[in-house]
């Protein structure tokens, strides 16, 4: 009998491994076994960023909403404390493209808020 071997799709997918480990630093871009143990984690250190960039931008929302907040003498908490009396549902990506590029569309969701707490 002839024997069998994996030869050509094995070979197919160590040249595919290493084409993503191209940039790599030194043995990580051109051994095959380090190289896959590195993209192993690569893979997982991606795939956790992707998750963590949503609390990020959130995060950064929070501070520009907080810092044009403050402009009108309100804190943070208290102006989502107004809004959610006022039954204004309005997400907190929208509040700070609101109070970025539209200053008085923002002042108005702020007087309304300092409203609903009164």
């Amino acid at each position: 009998m002839v024997r069998v071997t994996n030869s050509v799709p094995r070979k197919r997918s160590k040249k595919r491994l290493l084409k993503q480990a191209k940039g790599f630093f030194g043995d990580r871009s051109n051994h095959f076994r380090i190289a896959k143990n590195v993209l192993m984690k690569a893979w997982a250190n991606a795939f956790n960023g992707r998750k963590k960039k949503k609390s990020d931008f959130r995060a950064i929302w929070i501070q520009r909403i907080n810092a044009a907040c403050r402009c009108y003498g309100i804190s943070y908490s208290k102006f989502i404390d107004g809004l959610t009396k006022a039954n204004i549902e309005i997400d907190r990506k929208n509040l700070a493209r609101l109070a970025i590029e539209d200053e008085r569309a923002f002042e108005a969701v702020v007087v309304a808020a300092k409203k609903a707490l009164v």
